[in-house]
């Protein structure tokens, strides 16, 4: 027990330690980039006076230490400054997003992962057949494609041609629900979904089907799966309930990481589809040089990523306790 809490103790420090250092290059990089961060909505015809009021209202006429503390002060409470195109607070915007994009992470992992776990079952069992000869350049194929391709292609079929689905955004235009959770809820909703969810889970399978596969390979060659078989136990049996069940471990983990890093994969996704989530907004805020907000969603993407890293390691433990010893 104490190792464990030395182990999780020592990795939560790494985690606050590596945000920090994602806060600190974040305002770094938008303090010390030339020119003016407001120059793109400061009139050229504005007088001097008119222009250190703006740069005084977002706090840009002080000193970088000064800055950089303020920062350091309003991400510990949440708060991002306001956005220069809407002035509206930063936070609020995030708020508007970052479910949007965890509904569409979440129903794409989910699908991923349900079907690379069959799927990498279904090839370890059939090692050395036509399925496995055919299976895996399939997977393949599906991971190499390029997202905005397959996104394009879906579009073109799904939405221009059959008319089956909406080709953007998240509701259908004029549409009103009383709560966030009543519009997911809608069938709306869902058509609009569909098609980004399928494009990212098609994507994402990739691994979570080779990595089955690959683990099951191993389970699979264990003592104690030959002692089964001598025992006279079905292949059914062997295959789902020992050798299935001791290859999920590194999947499960994987899953967790899966989360940061295809938040952080959504850019891609939410821009062919038009998505209004974080990626589609960091995209946009880069384009107008909305600074505050770009800068927001970096963090929130970094802090999703480094928080599902510190999670796979928790899990990993707790699952494994051998890791919590060889790490230490």
């Amino acid at each position: 027990m104490p190792t464990r809490f030395s182990f999780l103790a020592s990795r939560l420090s790494q985690t606050v330690l590596v945000l920090w250092v994602v806060a600190t290059l974040l305002f770094l990089i938008f303090r010390l980039m030339p020119g003016n961060p407001l120059v793109a909505y400061i009139d050229p015809n504005f007088t001097a006076e008119v222009q250190q009021a703006l740069l005084r209202q977002f706090g840009l006429d002080q000193p970088l230490h000064v800055q950089y503390a303020v920062f350091l002060s309003n991400l510990v409470r949440g708060e991002f400054g306001r956005s220069f195109f809407s002035r509206e607070p930063v936070s609020q915007v995030m708020w508007q997003v970052l479910p949007n994009t965890l509904v569409l992470t979440l129903s794409a992992l989910l699908l991923a992962y349900a079907v690379g776990v069959v799927g990498g079952a279904l090839l370890a069992a059939r090692r050395g057949t036509w399925a496995e000869a055919w299976g895996i350049p399939a997977v393949l194929a599906t991971r190499a494609a390029p997202e905005f391709w397959v996104g394009m292609l879906a579009l073109a079929v799904f939405s221009f041609t059959l008319n089956w689905f909406p080709s953007s955004g998240a509701t259908s235009p004029g549409s009103a629900y009383s709560t966030w959770w009543a519009q997911v809820a809608s069938w709306d909703f869902l058509r609009h979904l569909t098609l980004p969810a399928l494009t990212l889970a098609l994507y994402l399978q990739g691994l979570p089907t080779l990595l089955m596969r690959s683990t099951m390979l191993e389970v699979m060659d264990e003592d104690f799966i030959t002692f089964c078989r001598m025992r006279g136990l079905p292949e059914r049996t062997i295959l789902l309930r020992h050798a299935a069940r001791n290859a999920l471990l590194p999947v499960v983990t994987a899953f967790a990481l899966g989360i940061g890093y295809s938040i952080g994969g959504n850019v891609i996704i939410e821009t062919v589809f038009s998505w209004p989530g974080l990626g589609r907004t960091l995209v946009r805020a880069v384009a107008a040089k909305d600074y505050p907000v770009a800068q927001a969603a970096f963090f929130l993407i970094a802090v999703v990523m480094i928080v599902m890293n510190f999670v796979a390691d928790l899990l990993y433990s707790l699952l494994d306790p051998r890791v919590s010893h060889e790490r230490q």
